[in-house]
């Protein structure tokens, strides 16, 4: 044993630098991965405990006033209800922010959807007028208890009470109101009603909705919302997140464990003799075996302790979300679980990778077997001659057969260098489709900037004119959006209707054509999936109690309302009812524009008419990911260091039996070193070109595959620019060949009698 430890302790000596980047590497992996638990425990389990405590409701439907849903509590599968709570749907104004409200009369705190309070207190008669806000709403507002909410165009005041959580959708500026809890006397003119269903078996939540709108009738029902929905808008981002995480820090821990193996590999064909020698004074074959996996558990565990305990002790303090989700996860049931296990994970596929090089170690025999004269394939190729007769350099001619002369060992070498540079050119083409989502958002279904509702003190002609009369804006297309029952009346969609056909909405579409004549639409990705069609067929609806039929003839990228979304003009809609009035425009603005500004001049001018928000970019969301995927193509630039070290290393052992025929046909050291150099560097070369040509197809395929899960759609995927590639590439080959200058040129150098002890 004590043999075994000095051994490694010399190996560590003369290996410094592979170890330091070998524990880098590896700490940088086990952090990657569990951050992504800790991501996705954030996104999964705020909105699970938010649920839990408020005894949540599965599906809440938003009916007329005249439905009977007191008929509902019977339905089979219905545990529990929740109202019917009277609806209104106006807009507060607090401290100079407005927001698009559903004000809920409740009589009491509910024991179904009870919303857990997190500021202030619940409603109480004593204070009429006194409102509860869903904390993301009131966020918004900058609101507090205390706080006092103004209704536009009126002389009411709401005031603030409290603030509570909730499991149902999200409030979004221009998509979604927020919820606020009232007193049912601060409902005096109800619009509708909503009752929530909890059911027995979450399960059959399409069979329940599909059965309360055969009982209500279709033209009762004006919007329907269940769990899954509110589930999946309420992890949105944060699961992403995980996921990029989670699939690098895989695809690290693979490319590192093959790393590793080809080290040892390299490591052990340059110390044949030294390893027949430990076999000839003793050591048994799982010795030397015991010799490599203890000394690489050892740099795995020591990467993996680090990372754990910079996780655990720093992870909350990272800011933004990243933060956030860190706290969140340590506070979980499964977090000391999830911190033992996975850096153990990573140290045990280490080790098994470790493992199979070292078992070749073990099989080295105590009497060095004599080397081959001539190995395979080592003898010049007609082209290699006919280019040494033509005067072409014998350094690029020379490097060329060096490097790619043995094809079974070279194409594992350029295999290995391609894994990493693979992941970071996926990792760039994320960065870069981020990038499109910023700088041209109109290629990603995003064409307006500003989304503006005017209320029935304007007419289409008066809010028309005031929006266009604003010289930064370029174009305003009146519309409307509404609620749909889908076929099977299982879920509800938007329908959305905007441009007219002699001014058409400008929709991104990633197949088909335009809809521009009667009936048709386009639909996003969500809608397709939901209703299992494609771009071609004909679908019906039903609003209110009115069916309507439509032709999708595109699909466009819909970012919003995860997809399910049909659009077509407002003049097809009008063609249905023609009493049809637009409910909001969407403003595409000049060059230049500041949307702000912009949109506080709209509302001034608007003198309380006008709600105008800025559209949501859905990258807005996902600005810690610029970090994440940074840190990851630092993690796998250190994996790739790993792998061209050893490839230079493996290059230059093999190069001193060719030292001494170089050097008598006449070759001088600079040019032997500038063989070796050229070798490694189309090594490099080669692996940049096989990552470039499968890292793009496959960055395209995993970026399209997630925007389709989304609902977003595929179409999104942006490459990195050709410019960007071409200095990836150049500096990889120029980092490689930087690398092999000084270990080449000191082989070079080397006297007569080192040489010739190395070719014996």
């Amino acid at each position: 044993m004590r043999a075994t430890l000095r051994w490694a302790h010399s190996d560590l000596r003369t290996h410094r630098g592979e170890a330091l980047f070998l524990v880098l590497a590896t700490a940088g992996i086990v952090a990657s991965l569990l951050l992504a638990t800790a991501l996705f425990g954030y996104a999964t389990n705020p909105w699970q405990r938010v649920f839990t405590q408020s005894h949540g409701a599965h599906v809440w439907l938003h009916t007329d006033t005249a439905a009977d849903t007191g008929r509902l509590a019977e339905l089979d599968g219905v545990d529990a209800v929740a109202g019917p709570y009277p609806t209104a749907s106006t807009t507060v104004s607090a401290r100079g922010s407005r927001a698009s409200v559903e004000l809920r009369g409740t009589p009491e705190r509910p024991s179904v959807g009870r919303p857990p309070i997190v500021s202030g207190h619940w409603l109480d008669p004593a204070t009429p007028n006194g409102v509860v806000l869903e904390s993301r709403l009131a966020r918004a507002l900058l609101a507090e208890p205390g706080d006092t909410l103004t209704v536009p165009g009126t002389a009411r005041e709401l005031t603030v009470v409290g603030l509570a959580d909730s499991a149902e959708p999200r409030y979004r500026p221009g998509e979604q109101p927020g919820l606020v809890w009232a007193l049912p006397s601060a409902v005096p003119d109800p619009g509708g009603q909503v009752i929530g269903l909890r059911l027995t078996d979450p399960g059959d939540t399409s069979y329940a909705v599909q059965r309360a709108v055969t009982v209500l009738g279709a033209g009762a029902i004006g919007e329907v919302s269940t769990w899954q929905q509110a589930r999946a808008e309420a992890q949105g981002d944060n699961r992403l997140l995980g996921q990029v995480l989670g699939l690098f820090g895989l695809g690290a821990l693979v490319a590192a464990g093959l790393a590793v193996h080809g080290a040892i590999g390299t490591r052990i064909r340059g110390h044949l003799r030294d390893l027949s020698v430990l076999k000839a004074i003793g050591f048994t074959p799982g010795q030397v075996v015991r010799v490599f996996l203890l000394q690489h558990l050892a740099y795995a565990l020591l990467g993996a302790v680090a990372a754990a305990a910079l996780a655990e002790a720093l992870g909350s303090r990272i800011p933004g979300r990243l933060g956030d989700a860190v706290g969140v996860w340590q506070g979980l049931p499964g977090h000391t679980v999830a911190l033992l296990v996975i850096p153990a994970g990573a140290v045990l596929f280490i080790g098994a990778t470790t493992w199979l090089a070292a078992w070749r170690a073990g099989r080295v025999p105590p009497v060095p077997v004599p080397r081959p004269a001539a190995t395979p394939g080592g003898r010049l190729s007609g082209v290699a001659r006919r280019a040494l007769g033509v005067r072409i350099p014998p350094a690029l001619v020379l490097g060329w057969h060096k490097a790619f002369t043995r094809r079974p060992r070279s194409l594992a070498t350029v295999a290995r260098l391609t894994l990493p540079l693979l992941l970071i050119v996926v990792a760039m083409s994320a960065w870069t489709t981020l990038d499109r989502f910023h700088s041209r958002p109109e290629q990603i279904g995003l064409p307006t900037t500003l989304s503006v509702r005017a209320d029935t003190g304007l007419t289409d002609r008066e809010a028309r004119a005031l929006l266009e009369r604003d010289p930064q804006v370029a174009a305003a297309y009146p519309g409307v959006e509404t609620a749909a029952l889908v076929p099977g009346q299982t879920a509800t969609i938007a329908l959305r209707g905007l441009g007219t056909h002699q001014d058409p909405y400008p929709y991104t579409l990633a197949e088909g054509r335009p809809a521009r004549g009667a009936d048709e639409a386009v639909a996003g990705q969500g809608l397709l999936d939901l209703l299992n069609v494609r771009v071609g067929d004909w679908v019906r609806m039903t609003v209110g109690d009115q069916p309507q039929i439509l032709h999708i003839v595109g699909r466009s990228i819909e970012p919003e309302n995860a997809g399910r979304v049909i659009s077509t003009s407002l003049d097809t809609l009008r063609a249905n009812d023609p009493g049809l009035r637009p409910t909001l425009y969407e403003l595409r603005l000049g060059p230049g524009a500041d949307p702000s500004e912009v949109a506080d001049r709209l509302a001034t001018a608007g003198r309380g008419h006008l709600d105008v928000h800025t559209v949501t970019n859905p990258a807005d969301g996902l600005s810690p990911l610029r970090a994440v995927v940074a840190g990851l193509i630092a993690v796998l630039a250190l994996i790739g260091l790993i792998e061209l070290l050893t490839a230079i290393g493996g290059t230059v052992r093999e190069s001193e039996r060719d030292l001494l025929a170089l050097k008598a046909i006449g070759l001088s050291p600079r040019q032997i070193t500038a063989i070796t150099v050229t070798a490694t560097g189309l090594t490099a070369l080669a692996a940049v070109l096989a990552a470039t040509a499968l890292g793009l197809p496959l960055a395209y395929w995993l970026i399209d595959a997630q925007g389709r899960s989304s609902g977003i759609g595929a179409g999104i995927a942006q490459g990195p620019s050709a410019p960007l590639m071409l200095l990836l590439g150049a500096a990889a080959v120029l980092c490689a060949a930087a690398l092999a200058a000084v270990p080449a040129a000191r082989a070079a150098r080397r006297r007569l009698a080192d040489t010739l002890s190395a070719v014996a």
